[in-house]
């Protein structure tokens, strides 16, 4: 019976995730047109790091509390549900447009932080100076994104945008409305996920690599759904390698500032995995600037193919 509760909750938590990411979707495509800023870099910003907060709390709890497992794992599996399942399910559900500049940008930025996640963590552990270091690259790329909005408003603003007063007080609040409802329902969703779990004696490790990960990354994948249906493509894209670069370089950098993280051999293998999905989305990509449904279907039979090697190992 208490299982059903907890099921019924995560329908709940699921619900929340909605509604948070339409609001979400509505507040920042609003603010950027104010603005004249370019939707992606809304996406790589503002949407990205709003929808990692729930890998943010929980990566860092489980390192403050010595789960070094669960605080890695969560990150390197998110960054893993992020291409395989997130952007395997928005394709399908609507094509991905990829413009030029993310191929040539962002994707390579992604794929350069998870090659310095490898190379921090192959003494097997994240201490001070290496999460110092990662902390100085999500501020260096914050900084790289706000000159490129600001590149972006001095070409892109028009007169008509300009006069849109009221809009940016209604914007703020469905942005704050929907990243609350987020947060919240994904901590309602995880929470009894790992409840579920646990009842089925699934490991710390791979629930951090599935469940968690899974879990603190509804946001990211609601969000991307509904923007990929509103038409919001370069919004969705930039939620997911934005995504990409917060987890890696803001929270295991935080995490491991707070309290060094530990790295198992196991989760070696599991970077090495992460980083093979990030260098497979620029043949994709660049596959006619795009990511197809039949390419969506690649992404998640590849993700699917991991959980598969997860359960084999376990």
């Amino acid at each position: 019976m208490e299982l059903i509760f907890n099921f019924l909750l995560v329908g709940i938590g699921l619900t929340m995730l909605y509604f948070g990411a339409d609001r979400l979707i509505s507040g920042s495509t609003s603010l950027s047109r104010k603005f004249g800023i370019s939707p992606l870099v809304i996406g790589l910003t503002v949407v990205a790091f709003g929808t990692s907060a729930p890998e943010f709390v929980v990566s860092i709890s489980s390192a403050m509390q010595g789960l070094s497992d669960v605080a890695l794992g969560n990150v390197v599996g998110s960054n893993i549900v992020n291409i395989g399942l997130i952007l395997g399910v928005t394709a399908i559900v609507s094509p991905i447009a990829v413009s030029k500049s993310v191929i040539r940008k962002e994707i390579p930025i992604m794929i350069g932080v998870s090659f310095l996640l490898l190379a921090v963590i192959i003494d097997g552990k994240i201490d001070l100076i290496d999460g110092a270091l990662l902390v100085t690259g999500i501020i260096v790329f914050t900084g790289f994104s706000y000159r490129s909005s600001k590149k972006y408003t001095d070409t892109e603003k028009t007169p008509s945008q300009i006069l849109q007063k009221n809009i940016i007080p209604k914007s703020i609040l469905f942005i704050a409305a929907g990243l609350g409802l987020l947060t919240f329902g994904s901590f309602l969703t995880v929470d009894n996920a790992v409840i579920i779990g646990n009842s089925f004696g699934i490991s710390e490790l791979f629930m951090g690599l599935t469940i968690i990960a899974a879990g603190t990354s509804l946001p990211e994948l609601i969000t991307s759904i509904v923007a990929a249906k509103k038409g919001h493509a370069e919004l969705s894209v930039g939620n997911i390698v934005g995504s990409n670069i917060f987890n890696i370089l803001a929270i295991l950098g935080i995490s491991s500032v707070i309290s060094g993280i530990t790295v198992s051999d196991q989760v070696l293998v599991d970077v090495g995995m992460m980083l093979a999905f990030s260098l497979v989305l620029l043949p994709i990509m660049r596959q006619g600037f795009s990511i197809s449904r039949k390419e969506g279907l690649i992404l998640i039979a590849g993700y699917v193919g991991y959980v598969v090697f997860l359960l084999y190992r376990q």
